[in-house]
């Protein structure tokens, strides 16, 4: 649906995209994540057409954009604000984009009741906009956006402005949205974890660059770099040296866990001149309690923090040998204690766990 291919963008000495290479599928849930000045709004404003580019390919469908404006473009926009109408009612918002639709009255009435629906908002179209709660406003600017069936929707992080609660359910409901319609979504986010669970596929973008792309599951198991690592949820690094290498396996010897022989897949990101270390999440480690033994490997440490979520207990463990302490997490089931502060650790490990850095 969409294929970008070396885009750059100026704004004069300021290098805001460098050389973005991408392809975006038909009916994708694709995300842009990365800290504020990445870049993320920048290449979807050049999607968009409210953005020109200094050079590179924009096709969208097929079809070049190159001098194609914003209003001749198959994308529609959801804006951060949500550019709601406060002197319009809900109705006359969503229908604001069918004014110069050739269509009967009673055809784009049906058209708004339609859009209205599949929002969840039947029977609010009388309503004022400005006596609309935030997820109500969220709601209306995606049935006005959609009432124009776009081939892609861009949105400009839509949810940051509502509560967790609310941004939780908004979250769910944009995945239902987006299955039933069907079209393209393209997601802008600062929010991690929102982009692991509303996308098909996601671009870390750092500095105008696409840092990496893909799925989910595959950002958050095997980052290519600790800077992916440490900005999608949270990674613990180790100090590692590379001992050896053959048939597929690397020998590391990691500081607080010692020597393991780990799996070449495990080494996303090939040689990039970092210094070797290797990073596992909070959940790949095990503490364990009396009279249980560890499956594979085990360490030793003390307990400096415990920090209790009720699902879940959140422990910074000091491992034998290693200067700062690692987060590691424990859900809380029946019949398993919350450890103190200052107790002795036991930790379960396994090589599989670990991502190689280099």
């Amino acid at each position: 649906m969409i294929h970008l291919q070396d885009v750059q963008k100026y704004y004069g000495d300021y290098h805001a995209l460098r050389g973005i290479n991408c392809d975006i599928k038909a009916g994708e849930f694709f995300s842009l994540l990365g800290p504020s000045g990445c870049g993320k709004t920048t290449l979807l404003r050049t999607i968009a057409g409210f953005e020109d580019i200094t050079s590179g390919v924009v096709m969208i469908d097929g079809k070049h954009m190159e001098g194609v404006p914003a209003n001749k473009r198959p994308t529609n926009m959801v804006f951060q604000s949500y550019a709601i109408f406060p002197h319009l009612t809900v109705e006359q918002n969503v229908g604001f984009g069918l004014r110069r639709d050739p269509r009967p009255k009673a055809e784009k009435d049906r058209a708004v009741a339609e859009a209205l629906e599949m929002v969840g908002l039947k029977g609010f179209g009388a309503r004022a906009a400005h006596a609309l709660s935030g997820g109500q406003r969220q709601r209306v600017a995606l049935a006005r956006a959609l009432i124009l069936k776009p081939k892609v929707l861009l949105l400009d992080e839509p949810l940051s402005a509502l509560d967790k609660k609310m941004r939780e359910n908004m979250q769910v409901e944009l995945i239902r949205l987006q299955r039933q319609v069907g079209i393209t979504f393209i997601l802008v986010t600062h929010d991690q974890e929102e982009a692991l669970v509303m996308s098909d596929r996601i671009a870390v973008m750092f500095e105008g660059e696409i840092a990496q792309l893909a799925d989910p599951e595959t950002l958050y198991r095997l980052p290519n770099s600790r800077r992916v690592a440490d900005f999608i949820g949270h990674m613990n690094f180790l100090p590692a040296k590379v001992a050896g290498e053959a048939n597929g396996e690397i020998d590391v010897d990691v500081q607080g866990l010692g020597r393991c022989h780990i799996s070449a897949r495990q080494a996303p990101g090939g040689n990039r001149g970092e210094e070797p270390s290797v990073g596992f999440r909070p959940e790949t480690l095990t503490l364990l309690y009396d009279g249980q033994t560890a499956t594979d490997r085990e360490a030793t440490g003390l307990i400096e923090e415990v920090v209790y979520y009720g699902d879940m207990t959140y422990y910074d463990v000091k491992l034998d040998g290693v200067d700062a302490p690692a987060r590691l997490s424990m859900r809380n089931v029946p019949g398993r204690p919350v450890l103190d502060r200052g107790a002795k650790a036991r930790v379960a490990w396994s090589p599989s766990a670990l991502v190689l850095f280099r």
